[in-house]
């Protein structure tokens, strides 16, 4: 009686939920455990050019109190080719689309990792990953407004074809203006997956009154419940200024009322990366579950009787 299947850059989705770029996605046998699970979908560790260790442990912790977690991971993958190969060899028929993150550390890594796509031809979806908070020395492109829009008045014609971009949180509403006024210049820029972890939080051992994690003397992005309200203000904004557009939200789903929250801010499709880590593949079950106990409660039948719906006062 409850369907939760939804569309993302023209592709249909059995249902909403997937992966967070950046969690059981980094290996062959991470991503068939997200083609075993009950998501919806799947996308790609982001890549760049060549391989990738990232930064020393420990780089990734949960938090106390169901909080979230805090990471530094600096962008370990297995290089734009591993990904290529597996999207050459993967089963389009199996209707969970497949998307493909790109992070490469210039332009001109992002522009040949792009060409090499365009030329395999293949129906998976390009994301270009513009948040990444952990690599050391390397500033997040989305907070440089300039710099992203001329990296995409060159990514968005050479790769043609549907595409979409990863955020970084923002948290002021004249970033918004400026950052949808730059997205709503390119047509097939069709959706904006936000948010990426909150940048540069510090976690310390009340005990040993020592960082938690060891890169960038401690400093990490946070994750999980305690970001969903700046996930769900950044889903909203750009719900409400990029009408022709879509927006994946990630950030804070522990469950699927958070799920419902994210739909309710305008959310397509919605990711889940700290609990997913945490209690591994069988988190889309429950959720799934979850949401369609949610909608049958509340007299629901489709997302898109309540996307984008959110009341104020």
């Amino acid at each position: 009686m409850v369907d939760l299947s939804t569309k993302v850059a023209g592709l249909s989705l059995p249902n909403l939920l997937f992966n967070a770029s950046g969690v059981c996605c980094q290996t062959e046998a991470d991503l068939k455990l997200m083609i075993e699970s009950e998501s919806g979908s799947l996308i790609t560790k982001s890549a760049t050019y060549e391989y990738r260790e990232g930064n020393p442990s420990p780089r990734y912790l949960p938090l106390p109190s169901g909080l979230g977690s805090i990471n530094s991971m600096g962008l370990p993958n297995e290089g734009y080719e591993y990904y290529l190969n597996f999207a050459k060899n993967y089963d389009y028929s199996s209707k969970k689309p497949l998307f493909i993150s790109l992070s490469g550390l210039s332009l001109a890594d992002n522009v040949k990792m792009c060409e090499a796509f365009v030329a395999a031809d293949l129906p998976c979806v390009l994301e270009v990953n513009f948040s990444c908070p952990n690599v050391p020395g390397k500033p997040q492109l989305g907070y440089d407004m300039e710099a992203m829009e001329n990296a995409l008045n060159v990514l968005a014609p050479l790769i043609k074809k549907p595409f979409g971009v990863k955020l970084p949180p923002y948290f002021d509403i004249a970033h918004f203006d400026t950052a949808a006024a730059i997205f709503n210049k390119f047509d097939n820029l069709v959706y904006v997956t936000c948010i990426n972890s909150v940048g540069n939080g510090l976690a310390i051992d009340f005990e040993t009154e020592s960082a938690l994690i060891k890169p960038k003397d401690g400093f990490g992005g946070l994750g999980g419940l305690m970001v969903l309200n700046t996930a769900l203000a950044n889903v909203n904004a750009f719900y409400r200024r990029l009408p022709t557009k879509q927006v994946i939200g990630v950030g804070g789903v522990t469950s699927g009322k958070e799920v419902f929250l994210h739909v309710l801010a305008g959310a397509s499709a919605v990711q889940i990366g700290t609990t997913l880590k945490e209690e591994g593949p069988t988190v889309f079950a429950r959720i799934n579950k979850e949401l369609t106990d949610i909608m049958i409660a509340k007299g629901y039948k489709s997302l898109d009787e309540f996307r984008g719906k959110v009341k104020t006062l």
